[in-house]
This record gives C-alpha cells, sequence and structure tokens, in this order.
C-alpha cells in the first residue's frame, strides 16, 4: 500500500486497522507504510471510507479549532482526504496480494484469499481416500505474518517424508522441486498474511509428519497452526485420531466434521 503524502493528513487512523503494524508516523506528521513489513492485504483501503475533503481543508480545520484549543479528530473507520493508494503490483510482490488479500483471486487456482479451498470441501474432490490423511500447515498469522522463506524451511522439512503435495495449492505452485521442498529463490523474501501448505500421507505416518514439523517450528520466526484431516468410517470413527494421540499431541475440541452433502465429483473406485 502507498500513501499520498499531498493527501495525508496525519489522523492515524490507517495505523490501528494495520494487520501487519506496518504504517506510522513520519517525521513531516504525515503517515508512512514501511513497505518491507507490508504484505499487501488491502485492509486499510477496503475499511477505511474515503471522506472526500481536501488536504488543505481539513488542515485549516484543525488550524482554526487550535486557536480555541480545541481538536479536530476523525472517525476511527475513515480516511478523512482518500490518501491511501493501493499501488499497481508486479512480479514478485504481486504474491503479497494473493496470499494476504482475500478479495484477490489467485491465478493459479482460481479461489480468492490464500489461494485454496482447503480439505474442507474433499466431499466433493476426493483427495483423501481410505487410509490416507490430509495434512494442512499454515505458517503465519495476522500480527506476525510470514516470509516465503519461512514457507520453504517447513516444506524442506515435509519433504523428505515423501509427501504428496496438493498441487491445486498455490504453495505447491511456487515449490521448484517438490522432492526436496525448495521454493522459487526470487520469492523467498516477499512477506505475507500467511500461507498454507497441503499433502497427503498415508495414516500410520501422521507421527513422522507432526515430528518433523515440531522440529522445524524452532528454525523460523513465526507461528505454525495444523490440521489433521481423514475419512470417517462407517462406524463414525475418525482414523487419525489415534495416530495424533500416538504422536503426543491433543486434538482440539472444535475440530470439523464434513456431513458429506456436496455432489461428489469423483468415484470411489478410480483413483
Amino acid at each position: 500500500m502507498d500513501i499520498d503524502k499531498t493527501k495525508c493528513v496525519g489522523c492515524g487512523n490507517c495505523h490501528i486497522i494495520c494487520t501487519m503494524g506496518a504504517i506510522s508516523l513520519d517525521e513531516d506528521g504525515k503517515s508512512l507504510v514501511n513497505q518491507d513489513e507490508c504484505v499487501e492485504c488491502g485492509t486499510c483501503h477496503r475499511v477505511l471510507r474515503n471522506e472526500g475533503y481536501r488536504a488543505f481543508f481539513v488542515r485549516m480545520i484543525r488550524k482554526t479549532l487550535s486557536l480555541f484549543n480545541l481538536g479536530y479528530l476523525a472517525d476511527a473507520d475513515l480516511c478523512p482526504t482518500g490518501a491511501l493508494t493501493p499501488p499497481d503490483l508486479s512480479w514478485p510482490r504481486v504474491l503479497r496480494a494473493q496470499f494476504s488479500n482475500p478479495t484477490v483471486v489467485h491465478p493459479g487456482t482460481g479461489v480468492p484469499g490464500r489461494g485454496t479451498d482447503e480439505i474442507k470441501s474433499n466431499d466433493v474432490t476426493g483427495r483423501l481416500r481410505p487410509g490416507e490423511a490430509g495434512l494442512v500447515v499454515e505458517i503465519g498469522r495476522p500480527g506476525i505474518g510470514a516470509f516465503f522463506r519461512d514457507v520453504q524451511t517447513v516444506a524442506m522439512a515435509l519433504a523428505p517424508l515423501d509427501p504428496v503435495f496438493e498441487p491445486e495449492n498455490p504453495v505447491t505452485l511456487l515449490i521448484d522441486d517438490l522432492k526436496t521442498g525448495r521454493m522459487k529463490e526470487e520469492v523467498l523474501n516477499e512477506k505475507i498474511l500467511s500461507a498454507i501448505i497441503e499433502l497427503k500421507t498415508s495414516i500410520e505416518k501422521i507421527p513422522a509428519f507432526l515430528e518433523a514439523l515440531e522440529k522445524a517450528q524452532h528454525r523460523i520466526d513465526t507461528v505454525i497452526s495444523v490440521a489433521v484431516a481423514s475419512r470417517c468410517l462407517p462406524d463414525g470413527t475418525i482414523p487419525h485420531e489415534e495416530w495424533v494421540r500416538k504422536a503426543g499431541y491433543a486434538l482440539s475440541p472444535t475440530g470439523k466434521t464434513n456431513l458429506g452433502l456436496g455432489r461428489p465429483l469423483f468415484k470411489e473406485d478410480k483413483p
């Protein structure tokens, strides 16, 4: 995001709304975006209404009020002068918006947000079959974010375990070598709110993957969230629960169960 300093009056509303705390006041009393920390999520521009005032008018009102020891404070959900200016993004910076802005459709998958429907659509897609487990690894969160070099560290920790990286996933599209998990060199220093690695493996290998993630988390400067999925058995039991417990982890009580109400686009007897 850019800020037009000819319009900015330094109200500070965009500082509060920034998901990464990347906006601050410059020495001239106007707002400035830290371009290294900005993830191009567009939240400030979407949330703050443009009041449409000219900058000189707002400054004049403030100066007049100050003569009477009064002040002008804009409502917290607006930018008085519309100073926030979305830039034209080129490669590889455009990845920041594709992974961080929920209104941007990822060109590789056709899905907005982080570019993936995740495993929740399994009743339709049939990605997971009996005996398989899906792992969804989210790297980063609002407030801290993640660099793609962090994502690469996690991918390279998992690759030796021979996972099947989900091909319809935007992170997979950035991996140059699926055998090693190494990503495209030019993207590594781009920062995003978060990214999701999706993979599947045989269900008995869940402990090995969780152990690899446990070790990887100490080598990155962000946070990891992990989801595990499997298809329920006919008696209603969940196969992956046993393997997660064997690895020494407790499952969240807020886990999701997909009821399978979607129209399947696959046949059970076909891979």
